[in-house]
């Protein structure tokens, strides 16, 4: 009886050893290749739920159903205008087929090294065939910036010339020539974009040098127009300032002229009145003669007769 037991619990274990080495469960982000001695077995498993396969002689191949990233390398590539820049691109992709990826690149460090050759390999060409401009701007659209630092039509085609083609179409032309080599492999490219594109060293201080030269450049415009400007002002108020002294000089003058009028009226009319005011003008215009005549430091040689003298005279005398 007891031997009976122990053959029904070694039976038991291994149903239960061949059960478990035999079922597997797929969830909802994977998918299944069942290969028999290293070679593929019916079709892909791509439902999720418990699956089974023959146990020892099978075995369960898991991919991913999610989307894969691809980065990579950044390389030194020439443009069509013999300029050397680095390209770093990155790309998304999923596995579409995996028995055919499976078949084609075993494992998705396979694919990641596929897919190294098959996308540098198009970038180049792409960016072999172009010209800087075209890979580094997407449309025609100037910045306002841009367009208040311009003077004419040429200097902002210079600036920034226009373009035919642009990144985002480079970056197409790149995905479906690449899709095509891919899809072989079990493989769909859903995007692929520039990460970064830079200069070379050896360029990239030269085209720092000539923005410098360029943002010099019109800071030096910006500092004339100022400049003249400011003359403009300074010129303006130094004819406006002269008017007013010129205006203020002039009133000043008419006013004097009818004090001095004024004054020779009445002293005409004070001389006119008798022989005493006549005197009496005389000898004050005299004083005011001698006033602005004489210093402490003059010396005078006149005549007695003179009439610039008489009241001197007769000061003397008395």
């Amino acid at each position: 009886m007891n031997r009976n037991k122990l053959i029904l619990a070694i039976v038991g274990v291994v149903v239960l050893i061949i059960f478990f080495s035999s079922a597997f469960i797929v969830n909802e982000m994977q998918q299944v290749v069942i290969t028999q001695f290293g070679d593929p077995v019916g079709d892909p498993i791509t439902e999720p739920g418990i699956h089974f396969k023959l146990p020892i002689i099978q075995d369960a191949h898991v991919f991913e159903k999610r989307f894969l990233e691809w980065d990579g390398d950044a390389n030194q590539v020439p443009t069509s205008d013999k300029r050397f820049i680095w390209v770093d691109t990155y790309a998304r992709w999923r596995i579409s087929d995996p028995l055919l990826f499976f078949q084609r690149v075993r494992d998705e460090r396979g694919a990641q090294a596929r897919l190294d050759d098959i996308l540098d390999g198009e970038t180049r060409n792409a960016i072999a065939n172009h010209e800087l401009v075209e890979i580094v701007r997407s449309n025609n659209r100037t910045p306002e910036a841009v367009l208040d630092t311009v003077e004419s039509a040429d200097d902002l085609g210079e600036v920034f010339p226009t373009i035919k083609i642009g990144r985002d179409s480079i970056t197409r032309q790149i995905l479906n020539k690449s899709s095509t080599v891919t899809r072989e492999l079990g493989i769909e490219l859903l995007d692929l974009r520039f990460k970064r594109i830079n200069y070379v060293d050896e360029v990239q201080q030269k085209i720092y040098d000539r923005m410098i030269t360029e943002r010099k450049r019109i800071a030096d415009k910006y500092r004339s127009e100022g400049q003249g400007e400011a003359s403009k002002i300074l010129g303006n108020k130094e004819r406006d300032l002269k008017e007013i002294q010129s205006e203020a000089y002039r009133k000043a003058e008419e006013i004097k002229g009818k004090a001095d009028a004024e004054a020779t009226t009445i002293y005409a009319r004070a001389y006119n009145r008798s022989a005493k005011s006549r005197e009496f003008y005389s000898f004050m215009k005299s004083l005011e003669t001698y006033k602005t005549t004489f210093t402490d430091n003059d010396w005078l040689i006149l005549s007695t007769e003179s009439d610039f003298y008489k009241y001197l005279e007769r000061q003397s005398g008395r």
